[in-house]
């Protein structure tokens, strides 16, 4: 467990640069630099927010998506790469642990990819969203278990899912049982309209309070100007407004602070530890509140396989210890 009793978190909400990774990235460095004067301890940036969230993928049919989606692919983040180093470089200066939304560029496919580099610098997590959502599988492949974990940070046990990944619930009890002290939440923002933003004060409320544990959410952000770029049909344009909800959420469901809701910037809280052990002392999800001999979660967290050999050449070793009257026969790799 960690020691800290106060940490200092920002969530992030702002634009992204639709041209560019470095337009992009030199936004974020900027953001690190200016929380860092706060004392910020922990920030989080929203959904794939390097390059880019293919807002196209949302407004755009299938047959005219070629364009946007290579460009994508040209911009997408390698892991590791210089990106992911300069960002590195950046949570060791300041003694900040970040956490990023990319798309993950691996070979011929592309990944929706949470990272959490540690104060140190060290990049302690990447794991893939394990279902993109609806218009998303047109651009994304799937993720795997073998992410969904909850790691030790500077500020305490971290973990991490991504938008409608919150609409789980075995893949929140996942790291829920792990015991996450700070759950760090990614979603678009300017999408879908008022609604979105309004079901996802909801999810991430209930998630706090079912866990026990503080949420911190950030959204995008896209500016008048970025919208009208991506389509000229007003119509089109409605559904890429709104659906913002930047917040810090107690382990009671309470607002630190007003969340975010359009605008570019971010929002700072003191996080007080010690809220965790007054919520699970009336309500511990996987501990005395527990029945895990009524229902339990099983996970596959290997990582996925692409190739599994057919045949495998058996290895048959036995050997006989005779030790007074006993005979104890061993067998290992047997052929049956």
């Amino acid at each position: 467990m960690q020691s800290k009793q106060t940490v200092r978190a920002a969530a992030v909400q702002i634009s992204p640069d639709l041209e560019s990774l470095s337009g992009t990235l030199e936004k974020v460095l900027a953001v690190i630099d200016e929380a860092a004067k706060d004392g910020v301890e922990l920030i989080v940036f929203p959904e794939t927010f390097m390059p880019y969230y293919p807002y196209f993928s949302f407004i755009l049919p299938p047959v005219k998506q070629g364009k946007p989606h290579l460009k994508l692919y040209e911009q997408a983040v390698e892991v590791p790469s210089a990106t992911t180093d300069a960002l590195s470089r950046k949570a060791k200066q300041h003694s900040m642990v970040i956490v990023m939304g990319v798309n993950e560029r691996d070979h011929g496919s592309l990944y929706n990819t949470q990272l959490i580099f540690d104060a140190t610098g060290e990049l302690v997590l990447k794991r893939r969203k394990i279902t993109p959502t609806y218009h998303e599988r047109m651009i994304w492949g799937q993720g795997d278990a073998a992410g969904l974990k909850v790691v030790e940070t500077n500020v305490g046990r971290v973990g991490a899912l991504a938008c409608w990944e919150h609409y789980n619930p075995l893949a929140r009890y996942s790291l829920m049982t792990q015991h996450e002290q700070i759950h760090c939440a990614q979603f678009p923002g300017s999408l879908v309209g008022p609604i979105f933003g309004e079901q996802m004060d909801v999810t991430i409320r209930h998630h706090a309070l079912e866990s026990g544990c503080f949420v911190i959410n950030a959204t995008g952000w896209l500016t008048d100007i970025q919208i009208q770029s991506l389509t000229d049909d007003p119509e089109m344009q409605k559904a890429l407004r709104d659906g913002c909800n930047t917040a810090i959420i107690t382990p009671e469901g309470k607002h630190l602070v007003p969340p975010m809701t359009e605008g570019e910037g971010y929002i700072v809280a003191d996080l007080d530890m010690g809220l965790i052990d007054k919520r699970k002392r009336m309500m511990d999800s996987v501990g005395h509140y527990a029945r895990p001999e009524l229902l339990s979660l099983r996970i596959q967290n290997a990582p996925s396989q692409y190739t599994t050999p057919m045949f495998q050449t058996p290895i048959v070793e036995s050997s006989i210890e005779v030790t007074g009257e006993s005979n104890h026969e061993i067998i290992t790799n047997s052929e049956i």
